[in-house]
């Protein structure tokens, strides 16, 4: 029998977590109530490693039942990007059944109010940090992230972000108070009296689409925010990394219903193969928010015909760091060489574009030609994956064979600074694991300025794929990194320089065209990470994002205040 939450309960667990949570979005430091090392879940019990792969073995090859209405058959094919079939089946929808349920749902989690929302929410994500090692292997066969990674960010970073998503909701609706007597005086006359109540009213179902690089890091800002703004969840994972959402999902649910909610707040809606159930969805007038990760082109879609939905996405932009000068060289070289390798440069914030002026940079090592920088780059990044062992651990696999395509087809644009090679893992021989490659190309204003055609580095090659671009000046990295945002978009720049003119010329860029920017980054932060409640990742103002993880902006718009007004 399912143990009962009583709303007392629940807020009086919660509230202190809220209220760091909402004091830390405030003055963004640094603070994370999920631990990040394996360790810190115990070495025994039902929080330790061996406990979470038991559980993670336990799914393989069954039924995950969700015990949601409208189920008319199973699906399921996942084969992890090491090798492994999956074999978990899940629960396909008759949407025609499932939505309606879903929308019965909502009168009694809008009646709740926000803490009592808020509170629920972390109650499950209390529950998905208690089953972290379970999450982190099915992030892992599903993304190709090594396990640490996945560990990481597919574990305590994605609640991170949950929770992020949360506070943002609490602030945005609790700006309204939910009651208030206004009076107006009349002068000789009596005043007009009248109460009035403001309630958060939810626009309706929320549609997440999930992706395959980062399913929960990416899924649980928009589906906790739409959650805790009292909008049900309709969750559409993508078709090779079902298995962390489903179990989200199942997490919900159980919360749900032992808080005495309608569990059909949140459900899954797996696909058939082939069936792009996705774009079915999208535009049901039932649907009326959508969160969205993935490629341009289908981001694009969303926005143009969704039209009954308030849509936010994350498409694909095209990275650039600015290479003028540093103080640090080989701090610098370390830093990006990292960056460039890390989960085989499959991230949304993983640098592209390596601007380096054709004369070379000045270094607290002397002087440095465009072909040093490139050279002693190259050398970095294969003195830091030269054991296969390390390599592993911070490369991953290639999550899809367009990865893998795209690699090969890299050394078609220009000279080879970096070739790709494969890396063996003894543990998962199935695994396709390669190095970053780096390519010299030049950026002559000509070329890039040319209508005809667009040089290979102003679009986005997703993958261990980094093009070191050769300019006239760092005047000329600074118009072409604005360009590149302009037109394309950048979920990261980097920059690293010692002169301020140059370093106030690139800061003026990404505020005009809106990027968020890392300046001289050589130690243990990268240029790829972001940290809940402190940074902002994507901005919204540029096309490689209509929307910021997290800030109000994200949150705001997924309900209404409703107002009754009662003469007193």
């Amino acid at each position: 029998m399912a143990v009962e939450l009583t709303a007392q309960q629940l807020i009086e667990k919660h509230r202190p977590t809220l209220d760091q949570a909402l004091e830390t979005i405030r003055t963004r430091a640094y603070w994370s109530p999920h631990p990040e090392h394996p360790k810190a879940y115990g070495e025994h019990g039902s929080l330790s490693a061996a406990d979470g792969k038991a559980a993670f073995d336990a799914l393989l090859g069954n039924r995950l039942d969700l015990d949601q209405p409208g189920t008319d058959g199973w699906t399921g094919g996942e084969v992890s990007p090491y090798g492994i079939e999956l074999g978990v089946q899940y629960p396909h929808p008759d949407i025609d059944a499932l939505l309606p349920a879903m929308r019965a749902a909502i009168p009694s989690w809008r009646d709740a109010g926000a803490e009592l929302r808020a509170a629920t929410c972390l109650e499950i994500l209390a529950r998905i940090s208690a089953r972290t090692h379970e999450f982190a292997h099915a992030v892992m066969h599903t993304s190709g992230q090594a396990f640490m990674m996945a560990f990481q960010a597919g574990g305590p970073h994605a609640q991170d972000r949950g929770l992020e998503a949360v506070a943002y909701a609490y602030v945005e609706q609790a700006r309204t108070p939910d009651a208030a007597d206004w009076s107006k005086p009349q002068g000789k006359r009596d005043p007009l009296n009248l109460n009035k109540r403001f309630t958060p009213v939810p626009r309706g179902i929320a549609l997440l689409i999930g992706c395959n690089t980062f399913p929960t890091w990416n899924g649980y800002p928009g589906l906790f925010a739409s959650l805790a703004t009292g909008n049900p969840v309709l969750v559409k994972p993508h078709p090779r990394a079902v298995l962390p959402l489903a179990l989200t999902v199942q997490v919900a649910r159980e919360v749900l219903a032992e808080a005495g909610f309608d569990p059909n707040l949140v459900a899954l809606a797996a696909e058939q193969p082939g069936e792009g159930i996705a774009k079915t969805l999208a535009v049901r007038p039932e649907i009326k928010i959508i969160d969205y990760t993935g490629s341009t082109a289908f981001g694009d879609w969303l926005e143009t015909n969704a039209r009954q939905a308030q849509v936010y996405t994350e498409k694909a932009g095209v990275n650039t760091v600015v290479i003028d000068s540093t103080d640090d060289y080989q701090g610098m070289l370390a830093n990006l060489a990292f960056s460039l390798s890390l989960y085989s440069g499959q991230m949304c914030t993983t640098p592209q574009n390596l601007l380096i002026p054709r004369d070379g940079i000045t270094t607290d090592a002397g002087a440095k030609s465009y072909d040093e920088v490139v050279s002693d780059l190259a050398g970095a990044v294969s003195g830091l994956l030269g054991d296969d062992a390390r390599a592993n651990a911070l490369l991953g696999a290639l999550v899809n064979p367009d990865v893998r395509t795209r690699l090969d087809a890299a050394p078609g644009f220009g000279e080879v600074a970096l070739p790709s090679r494969e890396v063996g893992n003894p543990e998962f021989p199935d695994a396709v694991v390669r190095t970053p490659v780096i390519v010299k190309l030049d950026g002559a204003r000509k070329f890039w300025e040319s209508t005809d055609a667009e040089a290979a580095y102003l679009n986005e090659c997703f993958g261990p794929v980094s093009f070191a671009v050769a300019v006239d000046s760092a005047a000329d990295a600074v118009e072409l990194l604005r360009r590149t945002v302009r037109d394309k978009g950048a979920m990261t720049v980097g920059a690293y320089t010692t002169s301020e003119e140059t370093e106030r010329a690139v800061e003026e860029v990404c505020f005009e065209e809106c990027a968020q920017l890392s300046l001289n980054l050589t130690g243990g932060v990268y240029v790829n990470q972001t940290a809940a409640f402190s940074d902002f990742h994507g901005s919204g103002g540029n096309p490689a994002a209509n929307a910021a993880l997290c800030d109000g902006a994200f949150v705001a718009n997924r309900f209404r205040v409703v107002e009754v007004r009662r003469e007193a």
